[in-house]
């Protein structure tokens, strides 16, 4: 039996589970083949692979050249880039995780560092601590939030814990989606909007619902348009949500304040990327969830579900 754990960025994945117990050879990789060819080319001999996430995607022409693979643990219990029809009919159980943060638990990873970023952009953190390294001292004037008014694009569980921690800022807290209710708005402390007043209310337009066909896109040139030239927009739900040509664009151009970004339409991003030089930004590596406690719980759960399929019971199963 061999194993491939995927897109261990860090080099972490060993330390975080006992691999050891489980009657397999175990393989770490470091890095993501771009190349569909060499991909299926390095996952060939594995029965078992371990995905972190969305980071390998594995549509159906992946799975149908990989004969050897009877199990795909994911972490998490969601993952758009798995097909799991395509699995099931080729025989492949698809298993999912827990994500670390407990129903019960008030605030999760991707909502703290949300505010991470939205704080790094308009205080100009990066460029005040760039400042101090270079030998000089204040650089710019910082943007405060307080009486500021905070946009939620999608007010689910993340778009509802940043709303909270909006509101305990002292801004006026708007929000709005497809489905978004007046009442549900409310319970989490914000005003259901229209969605042009969304955006042209928005001092800070945070984006936090679900990748989909119908949200592709959903941030496009007219929309960033309708922004103030003071205001700042902030990603850590997935990159093509928002129009990235056009927001470049308008970053560019001085159309938008800035903008916090943690996720991309590619990535990782290509040395050349051009987010790499677009100005007005701060950038993170797609890390909202990258913690110790994630990280605990995605590995020792991809371990106990390797061991049930071992057994003959397998736990968490996606595509059955």
């Amino acid at each position: 039996m061999r194993i491939a754990v995927l897109d261990d960025y860090q080099e972490v994945a060993r330390d975080y589970a006992d691999w050891d117990s489980l009657p397999a050879q175990v393989e770490f990789f470091h890095d993501t083949p771009a190349d569909r060819a060499e991909l299926v080319r390095r996952l060939a001999p594995f029965d078992v692979i371990a995905a972190m996430r969305e980071r390998t995607p594995f549509p159906r022409e992946v799975l149908a050249a990989l004969p050897q693979l009877k199990l795909l643990v994911t972490t998490g219990m969601r993952n758009a880039s798995i097909d799991l029809d395509a699995a099931a009919e080729l025989g492949i159980t698809v298993c999912g995780t827990g994500s670390g943060a407990a129903p019960d638990r008030a605030w999760g990873p991707t909502a703290e560092l949300t505010w991470g970023l939205i704080i790094a952009v308009t205080r100009q953190i990066p460029e005040q601590d760039r400042a101090i390294r270079d030998g000089g001292w204040q650089r710019g004037v910082g943007f405060e939030l307080a009486g500021r008014t905070l946009g939620v694009l999608g007010l689910g569980r993340l778009g509802s814990q940043v709303a909270k921690v909006g509101a305990a800022f002292g801004m006026d807290v708007i929000a709005w989606s497809r489905n978004l209710t007046a009442e549900a708005a409310a319970e989490a402390g914000a005003r259901r909007v229209e969605k042009e007043e969304l955006f042209r209310g928005s001092d800070v337009l945070t984006v936090h619902t679900v990748l989909s066909e119908r949200t592709r896109g959903l941030v496009g040139a007219a929309e960033l348009a309708l922004m103030r030239p003071t205001a700042y927009l902030v990603n850590t739900s997935r990159g093509p949500i928002v129009d990235e040509a056009a927001l470049r664009e308008a970053l560019h151009a001085g159309r938008l304040a800035g903008a916090g970004l943690d996720v991309y339409g590619t990535e990782p991003l290509p040395a050349g990327d051009p987010w790499r030089t677009t100005p007005r930004t701060v950038l993170t590596p797609h890390v909202g969830y990258v913690t110790e406690g994630t990280y605990r719980t995605f590995y020792a759960e991809t371990v106990a579900d390797v061991r049930a399929f071992l057994d003959g019971a397998p736990v968490r199963v996606l595509n059955g």
